[in-house]
C-alpha cells in the first residue's frame, strides 16, 4: 500500500537581489519517510527549506500540507501546520533546564506561576516515547551536543510536528552519538513521522534515507530511490561531474623544523603535549570528540592564559599569550566553530576577509581604504570560487560553504607561516572539500606547514604524511600515514598505544 503524501513542493522560485536562489524547484515527502535533500553549498537547500517554514516567501509555485494549498506567513503558522526544523546550530537556552527548554512558551500554569510538576511528567512522557534517558531538570549548558540534539528533536514533537526537517544533524556528533540519533529516526519512522534529511554524508543517505532528491544551482535535477542509485550517481548529479577520487594524492616535500612543542600543558584541558612541525607538511591529529585535540589547537593559538611548556617557533623559543601573538608570529587557527569564533556575521565579505589585517588597510593611518578592501576580497571571492553576488554581500546571507571559504581566505590574507585547520570540511559539499583539499596542497607546495584536525579518518590519513593521535587530554603516538590505517589510529584513540 502506497504511503500517503503528506508535502509537495511544486515550481518553487525564489529571487533574491542578485540571486535566484530557486528555480522551479520540486519536492514531496511521504508520511512516514526519511527523504534526503542534496546538493553543494548553495545549491538552494536551505533556501527550499525556509521558504517551506515561513522564513521566506516563495515568488511563485505552491506547498500544499496533508492535501491543503498553504502558505505559511511565518513560522508559528508553519509550527501550527505540524512542521518543525531542527536546526545545524542547535536553538536551545543553555541556562534553562531540559523541560523548560521542550515547552518553552507553552508552559502548564497555576496563575501566573509555572506548574513544574505537570512539566517535568509531560518531559518525561515525550522523552519516554522517543526512548531517550535524560534527566528533565538537567541544564542545557551541561549536556553533551548529542543529547542536546534529542532535546530538539523532542521538542518538535512535543509541538505535535508530524512534519520534521533535519539540516546536517550529524555534523558535531561522535559515532556513537549518530548510532542513537539513527535509532531515533527509525522509531520516528514507526510513529509516521516524514523527516527531510540535509547531509553531506553520503553513507548516511544511504544507511537511512528512502529517497533522495538533488538540487544544483538553485534547480530540481532529479529524484531517485537510495535503493536504485549509488554515490557516484549522486555525486555526478549533485557537481554536474564525476569525482574520480574523492581525495587528490598530496606531495609532501618536508624541510626545516617551523614550529616544536615539548610538554604543553593546560589544567584540565591538554597534558604534557609534546610534538614537531616541517614547513611543507600536513600533521594530522586525530582522536575521539573530547580527546583534546582542538584544546590542543587553541593553546598552541594563545586561547588559554593558564598553561605551561615551551613553545619553539623557527628554532626560538616564543610566549604566545593571546591570538594576536600568534598571528604576529604567522601562525594562524581556523576554527571548528566558524559562526561563533571565526566570522562576523553581520559584516560583509569584503569587512570579514580584511579584518586580521586592518592596520595594513588604513589610508594615512586613520581610515579603512575601502578601494583595497574591496579588491583584496575580489581576488580572495575570485581565487576561492565564493559564490557571492559581490563583496559587500552580508556573510550571513551564503551558504556554509562559502562562509568557510570567506574563513579560509581571512586566514590567507595574513600570509600565515603555519595553518591550524580546525575540522575545515564539516557540513561542506564533495565539490567544496576537494577545492579545500587542493588548497592545502598549495600551501605546502609554498611552504607553508600545515596542522590538520579532523573528525573523518579517511580525511586524516588521507590528506597526512604524519599522524599523531590524542586520547583524554594526552598523545598517545604518532604514526606514519602511509603505512597507517584506521585500526591503528583507533587502537591509539581508544587508550591503547602500540606495543
Amino acid at each position: 500500500m502506497a504511503k500517503e503524501t503528506v508535502l509537495e513542493m511544486k515550481n518553487i522560485t525564489k529571487t533574491f537581489p542578485g540571486v535566484k536562489a530557486l528555480d522551479k524547484v520540486n519536492f514531496s515527502l511521504k508520511k512516514g519517510e526519511v527523504h534526503a535533500l542534496l546538493g553543494e553549498n548553495g545549491a538552494g537547500k536551505s533556501t527550499l527549506m525556509k521558504v517551506l517554514n515561513g522564513i521566506h516567501q516563495r515568488d511563485e509555485g505552491e506547498i500544499i500540507v496533508k492535501g491543503e494549498s498553504v502558505k505559511f506567513e511565518n513560522t508559528k503558522e508553519a509550527q501550527n501546520a505540524g512542521l518543525a526544523i531542527i536546526h545545524q546550530e542547535l536553538e536551545l537556552i543553555p541556562y534553562l533546564n531540559v523541560a523548560e527548554n521542550i515547552f518553552l512558551g507553552r508552559e502548564d500554569r497555576n496563575g501566573i506561576f509555572i506548574n513544574y510538576q505537570k512539566l517535568y511528567q509531560k518531559t518525561e512522557e515525550v522523552l519516554d516515547l522517543l526512548g531517550v534517558d535524560i534527566d528533565p531538570k538537567a541544564q542545557i549548558k551541561d549536556l553533551n551536543i548529542g543529547s542536546q540534539q534529542m532535546v530538539e528533536i523532542a521538542k518538535a514533537v512535543s509541538q505535535n510536528a508530524d512534519i520534521l526537517v533535519m539540516d546536517e544533524p550529524t555534523s558535531s556528533l561522535t559515532n556513537q552519538e549518530i548510532e542513537i540519533l539513527f535509532e531515533l529516526i527509525e522509531r520516528l519512522k514507526q510513529q509516521e513521522i516524514a523527516i527531510v534529511y540535509i547531509s553531506h554524508r553520503l553513507e548516511e543517505v544511504f544507511e537511512i534515507c528512502d529517497r533522495v532528491t538533488v538540487l544544483r544551482d538553485g534547480q530540481f535535477v532529479g529524484e531517485v530511490k537510495t535503493s536504485e542509485t549509488n554515490e557516484d550517481q549522486l555525486i555526478k548529479m549533485m557537481v554536474g561531474r564525476t569525482i574520480e577520487d574523492r581525495f587528490p594524492k598530496m606531495n609532501f616535500n618536508p624541510t626545516d623544523e617551523i614550529l616544536k612543542i615539548e610538554k604543553l600543558t593546560v589544567p584540565d584541558e591538554i597534558n604534557s603535549a609534546s610534538f614537531s612541525l616541517k614547513k611543507g607538511e600536513i600533521l594530522g591529529i586525530a582522536g575521539l570528540m573530547g580527546s583534546g585535540r582542538t584544546e590542543l589547537a587553541k593553546a598552541i593559538f594563545g586561547v588559554f592564559k593558564d598553561k605551561s611548556g615551551d613553545i619553539y617557533y623557527r628554532g626560538e623559543k616564543i610566549e604566545i599569550k593571546s591570538p594576536a601573538d600568534a598571528i604576529n608570529n604567522g601562525i594562524y587557527y581556523l576554527s571548528e566553530d566558524r559562526k561563533e569564533e571565526g566570522l562576523v556575521l553581520g559584516l560583509s565579505v569584503a569587512n570579514n576577509i580584511s579584518i586580521s589585517i586592518l592596520k595594513s588597510m588604513l589610508k594615512a593611518n586613520t581610515f579603512i581604504d575601502a578601494n583595497a578592501e574591496t579588491d583584496l576580497a575580489k581576488k580572495y571571492i575570485e581565487d576561492l570560487k565564493i559564490k557571492t553576488p559581490s563583496a559587500k554581500q552580508l556573510v550571513k546571507n551564503l551558504s556554509g560553504g562559502n562562509q568557510q571559504k570567506v574563513v579560509i581566505s581571512k586566514l590567507l590574507s595574513t600570509k600565515p607561516e603555519v595553518v591550524i585547520f580546525d575540522e575545515p570540511t564539516r557540513g561542506i559539499d564533495v565539490g567544496a572539500k576537494r577545492e579545500i583539499y587542493n588548497l592545502m596542497q598549495d600551501l605546502i607546495d609554498g611552504g607553508v606547514a600545515v596542522i590538520l584536525i579532523s573528525s573523518e579518518l579517511p580525511e586524516v590519513l588521507n590528506l597526512s604524511n604524519r599522524i599523531i593521535v590524542m586520547h583524554e587530554k594526552e598523545i598517545m603516538g604518532e604514526l606514519d600515514a602511509a603505512e597507517a590505517d584506521q585500526e591503528a589510529v583507533m587502537k591509539l584513540a581508544t587508550g591503547r598505544r602500540n606495543q
